[in-house]
């Protein structure tokens, strides 16, 4: 008899897997609706964790495409302004052909905007009670420049070489522009006029891959410009855009110089485009670091919620729990019962959040026409990550259950 009472005394309480998952499973099913609101904010968190960390792969994707294409290709030549500046133009009238010899250039053109004192005035057609615009500039371009910027034309075409060997009084015009001026129908052959010169519309432009600011312009020849108002009115004033082919960049920025001029190259800055792959990893960079601030902000939220709702659940139950240890519970089953039920509760908002994250992703890949890019390694710690933050948030209400004495337990 002593022998049976020494082992009761010793032995001490356990609790099995089993009876821990039936005690955790009932406790939130207990109160299933705040269950499902407390999770809520792990879902938020997860899944914006999940898309973001999609999204952006998606959209880096494309920034890598756009990049090679337009960035990467793309040569700028200016003129310093030195040595022969008030002689003769930097850039020879037949710069576009020269440039073009170069092996892996597509496209290259002279442009500046015309500056004049004052302001070269644009107007469309008078109309009664239709003021004229005002703000629209006028840039000199030549017809390789237009190539260069690759636009996407609205109506009729742009100028070629002869309107601009010949001088021709015609221009191009932005799509901003021709609604500033009214013109819209190009079959009628409309006309616009600077400072008071009539010129006849030819094309109107609707988008560009380069040089926005055509838009809301009007494009004149080179040689047309140089016979009504000379050559631009500040030394270095004049540019040039250079179209490569890709990969062809940096060969054509050591040469574009001295095929313009061989005796004066040093006339000539030559910008190339930046290494490809040093700023597309900075992009990257700055973008993922910014997004998984974000995603770490959402995760916080998620978890300040769970953290919340389990302190709740500690003081409506403290007569549970003052039950239990008097039934023999030690504080590690009551910190483990606590901790499980915020864990499960935060794995289950992460498997949700990771779905709907994933979901998201692919929505706005279709939406955007892109092709939806997701790191496997994303979606497969996202819901582990979503029981971490759960354990984490419940690990201060699940000691406080711990430390709740049983005399004092059942006193309330």
């Amino acid at each position: 008899m002593a022998h049976d009472d020494q082992a009761m005394v010793i032995r001490r309480s356990r609790i099995r897997l089993v009876d821990l998952s039936t005690e955790v499973t009932a406790g939130i099913l207990q109160r299933p609706g705040r269950a499902v609101l407390t999770a809520l904010g792990t879902v938020l968190g997860i899944g914006a964790f999940v898309a973001v960390l999609g999204l952006t792969a998606s959209a880096q994707g494309q920034i890598s495409d756009r990049f090679t294409a337009q960035v990467a290709t793309e040569v700028m030549i200016e003129d310093t302004g030195t040595a022969d500046a008030f002689t003769e133009p930097a850039f020879p009238p037949d710069a576009d052909r020269r440039v073009r010899r170069i092996n892996g250039v597509s496209h290259a053109g002279v442009w500046w905007q015309v500056e004049h004192t004052p302001p070269l005035p644009v107007t469309g057609v008078s109309l009664p009670g239709v003021s004229s615009p005002k703000g629209l500039s006028v840039y000199a371009t030549t017809a390789g420049f237009l190539e260069a910027v690759r636009p996407r034309m609205l109506s009729g075409r742009l100028y070629d070489e002869g309107h601009d060997s010949t001088g021709a009084r015609v221009v191009v015009l932005g799509a901003g522009a021709a609604r500033q001026l009214g013109v819209r129908d190009l079959q009628m052959r409309p006309a616009v006029f600077i400072d008071d010169i009539p010129f006849t519309v030819i094309g109107v432009i609707e988008d560009v891959a380069r040089q926005p600011e055509l838009l809301s312009s009007v494009m004149v020849p080179r040689r047309t410009v140089e016979e009504f108002w000379g050559e631009p009115a500040k030394a270095g004033q004049a540019k040039m855009l250079v179209e490569t082919r890709a990969g062809a960049a940096q060969v054509v920025a050591r040469q574009v110089a001295i095929a313009l001029r061989p005796e004066a190259a040093d006339r000539f800055k030559v910008i190339p485009p930046p290494d490809p792959r040093q700023l597309r990893d900075q992009v990257d960079s700055d973008l993922n670091t910014l997004f998984l601030i974000l995603a770490g902000l959402c995760l916080i939220v998620g978890a300040v919620g769970i953290a919340n709702t389990t302190m709740v659940a500690v003081l409506e139950r403290t007569s549970e729990i003052g039950i239990r240890r008097a039934l023999g519970a030690r504080r590690r089953h009551i910190a483990a019962q606590f901790l499980s039920e915020s864990g499960v509760v935060g794995l289950l908002g992460g498997l949700v959040g990771t779905s709907l994250g994933v979901l998201t992703v692919v929505l706005v890949a279709v939406a955007k026409n892109w092709t939806p890019v997701m790191p496997i390694w994303t979606a497969a710690a996202a819901p582990i990550l979503g029981g971490i933050v759960g354990v984490l948030a419940g690990a201060y209400p699940a000691i406080r259950a711990a430390r709740i004495q049983p005399v004092e337990a059942l006193r309330r």
